[in-house]
């Protein structure tokens, strides 16, 4: 992202809802307006309330950017989207609350309509930065922020699409969760990254796999076999069950994606059934992975008798 913006000094803050065409109170008040010429052009339509002491100029309507602006601008310098609001606009949430959330570094208890002002200890420089000028919480501290908020899947979701989009890396994600110690989303954030990108090695897989297979009562099975054009991990020919396991799932690329779901499509078209098992689930959950390893085996057998 280059060089990080000053999101702190009163004229960056200023700066940027300028660029918005959002401006406070204190700003026309600081440029020579008075009480009467800013109710003048309030009158006139030059300036439009969109909030306490917030103005949009020129045209009343409210973009999402706008919007967000002046929800920034309503609660002071030093202040930044933050949480789902500003998972909303680093593109790795679909969807924001029923308020537009803001971070301060400071008690605060502003209390607007479609507003939640979030008070913190601190706010580091570090923390901030801007998009589309607007001050907003880094990705790091965004995702930590969401995980207070979201279910797990969504959660998942989100640090995949922050991945895919490049807003951060996984990586970088969770070397930062290091720096937010204590903090509320760091331990559930940090769980969901480690079960995700967990690997077993070759050899571990299979020592730890073939005894979950047995307890699902399924005989011995071929491993690295080539199968409808594809080595595959486990391999049952007399029921046409094959089984890939799935390790570092955040670091595939498009093309190892689109390899996995040709692979599987081929094995169906085949008239065969593929199961995928992340490492974590073999190595952490082999219960979850013995039943569905036995319900697969009942579902075969019943088709071979038919």
């Amino acid at each position: 992202m280059g060089k990080r913006p000053d999101t702190r000094s009163g004229q960056a803050w200023e700066l940027a809802g300028e660029q918005h065409g959002v401006v406070t109170r204190g700003q026309l008040l600081g440029l020579g307006f008075g009480k009467r010429s800013i109710e003048h052009r309030v009158a006139r339509g030059r300036l439009h309330p969109v909030g306490r002491g917030v103005y949009a100029v020129g045209w009343p309507q409210l973009t999402p950017d706008r919007r967000w602006m002046a929800a920034v601008l309503a609660c002071g310098p030093g202040a930044a989207l933050s949480h789902r609001s500003a998972g909303v606009l680093w593109g790795i949430v679909g969807v924001e609350g029923a308020a537009i959330e803001v971070s301060v570094a400071r008690r605060c208890e502003l209390q607007r309509r479609g507003l939640l002002v979030r008070s913190r200890p601190t706010l580091r420089e570090a923390d901030l930065t801007r998009r589309n000028w607007i001050p907003i919480t880094g990705p790091a501290l965004t995702m930590v922020d969401m995980a207070t908020q979201l279910s797990l899947s969504d959660l998942e979701r989100a640090v995949n699409d922050a991945d895919k989009r490049d807003v951060i890396h996984v990586g970088a994600l969770r070397a930062a969760l290091d720096g937010y110690a204590g903090i509320p989303g760091v331990r559930p954030l940090r769980t969901l990254i480690d079960r995700l990108t967990f690997r077993l090695s070759d050899s571990e897989l299979e020592v730890r796999f073939r005894p979950i297979a047995a307890g699902a009562g399924l005989p011995r099975p071929l491993s690295k076999r080539w199968v409808n054009g594809f080595e595959v991990d486990f391999y049952w020919p007399e029921l046409g069950l094959v089984v890939e396991t799935d390790g570092g799932r955040f670091h595939r690329t498009p093309s190892a994606q689109t390899r996995d779901a040709r692979r599987d499509r081929a094995h169906v078209l085949a008239g065969m059934a593929p199961l995928r098992f992340t490492h974590y689930e073999v190595r952490y959950e082999p219960r979850s992975v013995r039943r569905a390893l036995a319900a697969a085996a009942t579902m075969l057998h019943r088709r071979l008798r038919l």
